[in-house]
Parts: structure tokens; C-alpha cells; sequence
């Protein structure tokens, strides 16, 4: 009690009284109306002996201290203010500040601290500031932070941290900004951030994340700000981003190819993000924000084609800001994205479309502004261009005949399209053992042997497009295992290369579009093959027939079918995909949809494109089984004069049904009102009678004049599934003399979605869906 009576006498009398000289280090300055102290670059090493004890505020930056003993600041215990900055401090032992119950800022950046150990920081139980930047620290020992319960920002910026463990941060109870940017962090446990409930701001920039940590963000939620830029990622799947409150997201400066159009489904506050400075040619409308006001796509390859358009409409109707540029086609280029109109971005013929996107290079990294740093050079082939700062090689359009040798063994993205390599011996990139992507688009590759990708170890993205391959080598990707998109569309491929894809057990997306592939048999069965395909894109092939057992997987959930030669529904193959959420079936010949047509993957549905298949009828029960499951469902451009009862998909967000000869008279009278009760826009036109042709069904009178029905409910007539022979028709109130009266449809039961539905991995650029309304 006698101690802190004499403190508190001293506290008084230094208020009243400057300090007395002989207080004052010397060397030193020192303020006794503040109570500072002030010994900046004197070379000391150890903390001064004389410095007064009712000081509060210490600046002893630009020493050589070193150690920080246990009880080194025993004599100063009234200090809210501590500053260590560059004082050569290797090791902070336990209780060194122990005294300091006051402290609420200490500054230890710029030393050379490697291990937070579990008592460094015991007795500073009022800090709510702690700079550890630009120091060593590799390692935070459980409960290292135990003790920091008032903490409001933590910075450890500019460190050698590589992994997060379990509970690093427990104890900071009060936390609002935790600052962990340029860091060499390429993983984060699980419950890294567990107990960080008042966390607010993180910034992860400036690491080595390739993968989006989703399971760890989960742990934060009340996080609104999030910077994830300069990390080298290079896709962002289906809800990647699941944070509550997020309002500003930063992923700019990273190697983003690819977003799903869900990737921020679980991100439904954010208002502001930032995708500037990646390799985004395309990107479609981001389901989820309903608040987003500004998207920054600046310094991206954006193709300002007919791909881009819904985005430029969804951000018009949303008023959503798009910063950015076009880079092609020529006569767009350099176009700010704001300002293209939609109709300005069309697609012409897909050889023009091709060509123009691959001629343009990029032109900014020829010339530098005299205000840029020149690029270092690296250890880089004859006639190639290498990037040490992001990892990048190209040898685009250069000639080559075969695969060029001598890359940095850190090379990430190798570019070698528009070459003339026409086969890929065994081993032919050696060296390459971190090579994330590698591009051979446009190569005219014929033949590529076993072990041609050997050694490549962390291949994940493989573009083989457009090249002349017939067929696939058994062994083509050994040595490949962690490959999971494979680009293979457009070239001349006869059959399913199962074989060659069982070497590839990461294998998630499949693209073989525009090929010669005319069957599906069972004998490349999905599930022997390619156990974890989650998306399958055989779009513009010649497949006639897809025979049962053919599409064997529990995981498959994209199946694109369109501009095919189908001429049904292939509903018993589905049978072998329960889990499938989008099927594309757009541009076959299929005239008639029977029933059940889509039963066997009714409770998985989620987006069902039938466009352009000159389908003349749909029988009553060709969506029996979807409800409220079926997000998407588009009949555009067919010849349908009537449609089935849409009233159990309550869940559809986009339904596209225009360009239909709808025949307008009370057997249509179910769709006209069911159209006036939903919320989502809905455009048909009429097609018949002649007198109405082309107007809206919504906006015709003709269904004023239809009989409204009045039955009770338990009067309700119950139709047969089968179309039996009515000798004497069941009485309709909806009957016309001009048509005849058909039994009604059984109610439809609803069926929940599936909820044990895999989830979707980061998608690679795909097919633009048929969205449009």
C-alpha cells in the first residue's frame, strides 16, 4: 500500500514540477511536464538505469540492446507508451515486460526477433497496440497473445512466417485489425483465426496463398475488410469466400484466370472489389453481393466480345461501377469498360474471334514509364521473355519446333502457344517442377508420348487447345498428378480419352469441346477414370447417343451437351449422375421432352439450358420432380406452343422463355398468372392467334375472357400419367370450343434441394451459359 501511495505522490509532484536534471539519462532528453524520455541512436545496450519512474512515455529507438532480459523495465513501471524500434532486439525473454501493466502502445519493429515464445508479451494486460514488422519472427509458440486481452491491432508485417497453426491468436479478445502482409505464408490451419470474434480487418497481402483459405475465414464473422492481393492465385471457386460481413474484398496483383460466377455467393455485403491486375479475359455476373457498388478490373486482359456482355448488363441494371479497359478487340482497345455499350460487344465468327484474341500480346510489358523499376532479368531460353518478380515465362509466336529448355526452376506460368512443336516427346519439360500453368494452345501437337509432363509435380492448369491430337496416349500425363484442369477442346478427338485421364486423380474440369467425339460409352466409365470430375464440357462434338453408364459418377455437377446431334433427353444415363446441379442441352434436335425426363437428377438441379432445339412439345410432366431446387431454367428459341406447369421451381432466379410461338388462350391462362406472381422478369411473346402475334403474354387481353376456376379442393380431378383415351372428356372450366380437354395434372410435389450435393471447386474459364433473359 505504501508503494503506490509514494507513486501516486510522485505522479502529483511531477505534474506540478519539472523532472530534476539528475533524472534524466544522460545522452538523453526528457520533458517532465509530459513525462517523456527520449534517448534516440545513443548505442545503448542495455535500458538506461537513471530514467525517472513516473515516466509515460520511452523512446529508446536506434539502439543496440539486443536482449530484452526478464524485468528490463522494473524501474519505469507507469509507462503507457514504449518505442524499440530498431534496437538490434534478438530475443525477448519471458517477463521482460512483465512490470508494464500501463503499456498501451509498444513499438518492437525493425529487430531481429525469430519466435514469439509463450510468455513474451505476460503483463501487458492494458497494450492495445503491438508492431512486430519487419522483423524474423518464423514462429509463434502456443499463447504467445494469451495475455493481450485489450489488443486492438497486431502487425506483423514484413516477417518470415510461412504457416499459421492452430489458435496462434488466442487471447485477443478485443482485436480489431490483425496486419500479417508480406509474410512467405502458403498455408493457414484451420483454426488459425479461432476466437477472433471482434476481428474486423485482415491483411493477407504479399503472400505465397495459391489457394483461397475458405475454412479458415469461416472462423471470422465479423470481418468487413479483406486483402488477399499479391498472393499467386490462380482461380476462385464456388464459395470461396464465405464472410458474412465482408464489404471490401482485395484480390488484385494476383494470377487470377478464372472466378466462378459463386465464388462470392457467401459474401452477400460486399460492396466494393477489387480484381485489378490479373489475367481475367472474361468474367461473368457474380451471384451473391447484393450490394456491390464498385468492380475493378483495371490492368486485366479483358476481350470486350458477346462473353462480356452479361456482365456489362448485370453491372447496369445493379449499378454497379466497372473500372477497367478493354485490351481487344482492336477497334474496342482501350475502351473504359464503363463506358461500352452492350450491344457494342459481339462476338463475330469463332476463327476471327480466336485470332484476334491470341494476336494481341501484352504491349505494357515492352515499355516502362520512367517511373517504373526495370525488370530483373532471370535465367530465361533464346527468343523467350521472363518475369522473375511474378514468375512468368512466355515464348509465344516464336517459331519453336520443340518445347524450349533452360527455365527458372521457380517458374509458375510457362506460355508457350503459337508454336510448331507437332509432338511432345517423353521429359520434354525438364526443370519445371513448379510450374503451376503451362499454355500449348495453337502448337499444331499431333502426338504427345508417355511421360511427355513428367516432373511436373504441381501442374494444374494444362492448356493443350486447338491443337491436331486424334487420340491419347495411355501414359500422355504420367507425372502429372496434381493436374485438375484440362483444356482439350478443339481439336480432333474420335472418342472419350478414359485411359489417358486415369493417371490424373485431381482431375476436377474437363474440357473437350469442338471435337469429332460421337458416343459416350460405358467402357470410359467416369468413375474408374476420373473419380473427382466435377465438370464436363462437351460442347460442339457430334455425340449421337450417350449409352447408360456412360456418365457413372457421384461427383459429376456440370454436364454441358449443347450443339450436339442429340435427339433426346439422355434421362437414363443421368440416372448414373445423382449429383448433377447444371446440365446444358441447348442446339441438339430434340423435338419432344417426355416425362420424367429429368426425375433421376430432380433433387440435385440446379440450372436446366434448353435452347435452340427446335422442340416442338414438352409433355406435362417433362419437369416432374423439380422444385424449389432449380435456379435456372431457359426454353429460348424453340417451338413450343404450350409449356408445363412452372409453378413448383419456386426457386428459379433466371427462367428465359422467349422466341416461342405461344399459343395465347386459356389453356395458357396457368402461366400467364403464374408469371404475374413471381418477382423475377419474365418475357414470352405470343405466336398464336395471328391477331396477337409478338406481343407479350403479360400484356394480352385474351385471358380476361377465360372462365375462372371454382372447384373445391377435394373436387379436384386427378389426371392419369399416361394419356389415356377419353371416350367422355372430364369437365374443364378452362375448355374451349377450339380445344380439347385434357386430363389435369397431378399436383406436383416439391422436393428439397440436396444438401449432400459436392461442392464445386474453382472453375476454369468455361462456356458462357445461356443467360440472357
Amino acid at each position: 500500500m505504501w508503494f503506490f501511495s509514494a507513486a501516486a505522490f510522485l505522479l502529483l509532484l511531477a505534474l506540478s514540477a519539472p523532472a530534476e536534471a539528475g533524472k534524466c539519462p544522460t545522452g538523453c532528453s526528457c520533458d517532465g511536464s509530459k513525462l517523456t524520455v527520449t534517448c534516440v541512436g545513443k548505442n545503448l545496450t542495455e535500458i538506461p538505469p537513471t530514467i525517472d519512474e513516473i515516466t509515460l512515455k520511452l523512446d529508446l529507438r536506434n539502439n543496440n540492446l539486443q536482449v530484452l532480459s526478464r524485468g528490463a523495465f522494473i524501474l519505469t513501471p507507469y509507462l503507457t507508451h514504449l518505442n524499440l524500434q530498431r534496437c538490434s532486439i534478438n530475443k525477448v525473454k519471458e517477463g521482460a515486460f512483465r512490470t508494464l501493466g500501463r503499456l498501451v502502445s509498444l513499438n518492437l519493429a525493425y529487430n531481429k526477433i525469430d519466435i514469439l515464445y509463450q510468455e513474451s508479451f505476460d503483463g501487458l494486460s492494458s497494450l492495445k497496440e503491438l508492431h512486430l514488422d519487419h522483423n524474423r519472427v518464423e514462429e509463434i509458440q502456443p499463447g504467445a497473445f494469451t495475455q493481450l486481452g485489450f489488443l486492438n491491432m497486431l502487425a506483423l508485417t514484413h516477417n518470415q512466417l510461412v504457416y499459421i497453426p492452430n489458435m496462434a491468436f488466442q487471447g485477443l479478445h478485443n482485436i480489431k485489425w490483425l496486419r500479417l502482409s508480406h509474410n512467405s505464408l502458403n498455408n493457414l490451419a484451420p483454426e488459425a483465426f479461432a476466437g477472433l470474434f471482434t476481428l474486423r480487418r485482415l491483411s493477407l497481402d504479399h503472400n505465397e496463398l495459391q489457394f483461397f483459405p475458405t475454412q479458415t475465414m469461416t472462423r471470422l464473422p465479423e470481418v468487413t475488410r479483406l486483402d488477399m492481393s499479391h498472393n499467386p492465385m490462380t482461380y476462385l471457386g464456388e464459395e470461396s469466400v464465405s464472410v458474412a460481413k465482408l464489404t471490401h474484398l482485395y484480390l488484385d496483383h494476383m494470377s487470377l484466370q478464372d472466378l466462378s460466377d459463386q465464388a462470392l455467393s457467401r459474401a452477400p455485403l460486399l460492396s466494393h472489389l477489387d480484381l485489378g491486375h490479373n489475367q481475367l479475359r472474361y468474367l461473368e455476373p457474380l451471384s451473391g453481393p447484393k450490394e456491390l457498388a464498385s468492380l475493378n478490373l483495371t490492368g486485366n486482359p479483358v476481350y470486350c466480345n458477346c462473353f462480356m456482355r452479361p456482365l456489362r448488363v448485370w453491372a447496369g441494371v445493379r449499378g454497379v461501377k466497372l473500372l477497367g479497359a478493354c485490351a481487344g478487340p482492336p477497334h474496342l482497345s482501350d475502351e473504359p469498360l464503363q463506358a461500352v455499350a452492350p450491344l457494342d460487344l459481339r462476338c463475330r465468327s469463332r476463327g476471327e474471334t480466336l485470332k484476334d484474341e491470341f494476336e494481341k500480346d501484352d504491349e505494357s510489358t515492352g515499355s516502362l514509364s520512367p517511373t517504373d523499376k526495370p525488370k530483373q532479368k532471370v535465367k530465361c531460353p533464346v527468343n523467350c521473355d521472363c518475369d522473375i518478380e511474378s514468375q512468368h515465362a512466355t515464348c509465344e509466336g516464336r517459331g519453336h519446333t520443340k518445347a524450349p529448355r533452360g527455365f527458372s526452376s521457380k517458374t509458375q506460368l510457362l506460355d508457350l502457344r503459337s508454336n510448331h512443336f507437332h509432338d511432345l516427346p517423353a521429359n520434354s519439360f525438364p526443370g519445371t517442377g513448379q510450374v503451376v500453368s503451362l499454355h500449348l494452345e495453337f502448337c499444331k501437337i499431333h502426338g504427345i508420348e508417355g511421360g511427355a509432363f513428367r516432373g511436373m509435380k504441381k501442374l494444374f492448369y494444362l492448356y493443350l487447345s486447338d491443337n491436331d491430337l486424334t487420340s491419347l496416349d495411355p501414359g500422355a500425363f504420367a507425372g502429372a498428378p496434381e493436374l485438375t484442369y484440362l483444356h482439350l477442346e478443339g481439336n480432333r478427338l474420335v472418342q472419350f480419352p478414359g485411359s489417358a485421364l486415369a493417371l490424373l486423380p485431381s482431375l476436377f474440369v474437363l474440357h473437350l469441346e469442338r471435337n469429332a467425339i460421337s458416343k459416350l460409352e460405358p467402357a470410359s466409365l467416369l468413375s474408374s477414370v476420373a473419380p473427382n470430375l466435377r465438370e464436363l464440357y462437351l460442347t460442339n462434338n457430334t455425340i449421337t447417343a450417350i449409352a447408360k453408364g456412360a456418365l457413372d459418377s457421384a461427383l459429376l455437377g456440370t454436364l454441358h451437351l449443347d450443339s450436339n446431334q442429340l435427339t433426346e433427353v439422355p434421362t437414363r444415363a443421368l440416372s448414373e449422375a445423382p449429383n448433377l446441379e447444371e446440365i446444358n442441352l441447348s442446339h441438339n434436335s430434340i423435338r419432344w421432352v417426355g416425362p420424367n425426363a429429368f426425375k433421376p437428377i430432380s433433387q440435385s438441379l440446379k440450372r436446366l439450358y434448353m435452347d435452340q432445339m427446335g422442340m416442338e412439345k414438352m409433355s406435362r410432366d417433362a419437369l416432374a420432380g423439380l422444385g424449389p431446387g432449380l435456379r435456372a431454367l431457359t426454353v429460348r428459341g424453340n417451338q413450343l406452343e404450350e409449356l408445363p406447369d412452372l409453378s413448383p421451381l419456386t426457386g428459379l432466379e433466371v427462367v428465359d422463355l422467349q422466341d416461342n410461338p405461344l399459343m395465347c388462350d386459356c389453356p395458357l391462362l396457368p402461366l400467364r398468372r403464374w408469371m404475374e406472381n413471381v418477382s423475377l422478369e419474365v418475357t414470352a411473346t405470343c405466336g398464336h392467334p395471328p391477331e396477337i402475334r409478338g406481343q407479350k403474354v403479360r400484356d394480352v387481353n385474351v385471358f380476361t375472357s377465360c372462365p375462372e376456376s371454382r372447384s373445391p379442393p377435394d373436387e379436384k380431378v386427378v389426371a392419369a400419367s399416361r394419356p389415356p383415351k377419353v371416350k367422355k372428356p372430364k369437365t374443364s372450366l378452362l375448355k374451349t370450343p377450339r380445344v380439347k380437354a385434357r386430363p389435369a395434372k397431378p399436383k406436383a410435389k416439391l422436393l428439397k434441394p440436396n444438401k449432400n450435393k459436392p461442392q464445386r471447386k474453382p472453375g476454369a474459364p468455361k462456356v458462357t451459359k445461356n443467360k440472357t433473359l
